[in-house]
């Protein structure tokens, strides 16, 4: 395969990691100053926010630099290798970090959307969860599928 035929791809990685580090750097902070300002008896509050969103943003640029090596493996041909088979199994394990996390991190979006009766931060939460979930779940089929193929390869290679 030509080296450059997942350019595209790693171009799509790389471009969905700004807008995250975007919103690391100058919305979460003002999310959680914004959930003090709703509860100044807990401004604890501000340190949950900021813990949950940054924690998952580690796992998220985790499973980019991930899908990055993933890229990069089929663009060297060992696309059906254990190096892929792993890659995939840390991207499912990511996903299903930033959804715990986001889970965990429920009742203090809960709080905030009552307080400010703004449902709307309810229903951020969920699309993050159930996104990140089923990314895992993609993540799981495909690497259930590679490990088959790589099975069937090599059966295949000791019988010629």
């Amino acid at each position: 395969m030509k080296r450059g035929s997942t350019l595209f791809l790693k171009i799509a990685v790389i471009l969905m990691g700004i807008p995250i580090l975007a919103l690391c750097i100058f919305v979460v902070p003002e999310i959680g100053n914004f959930a003090a300002e709703l509860y100044p008896e807990m401004a604890y509050m501000k340190y949950l926010v900021l813990i949950v969103m940054y924690a998952a943003a580690i796992p998220f640029y985790f499973a980019l630099y991930q899908a990055f090596k993933l890229l990069s493996y089929i663009d060297k041909n060992k696309a059906f290798s254990e190096l892929s088979v792993s890659a995939l199994k840390i991207i499912k394990y990511c996903a299903i970090t930033i959804s715990t996390l986001y889970v965990a991190g429920m009742p203090l979006f809960f709080l905030m959307a009552e307080k400010d009766d703004a449902p709307g931060i309810i229903l951020i939460g969920m699309v993050i969860i159930f996104a990140s979930f089923v990314i895992a779940v993609f993540a799981a089929v495909l690497q259930k599928l590679l490990k088959d193929a790589i099975n069937i390869k090599s059966e295949n290679d000791l019988t010629v």
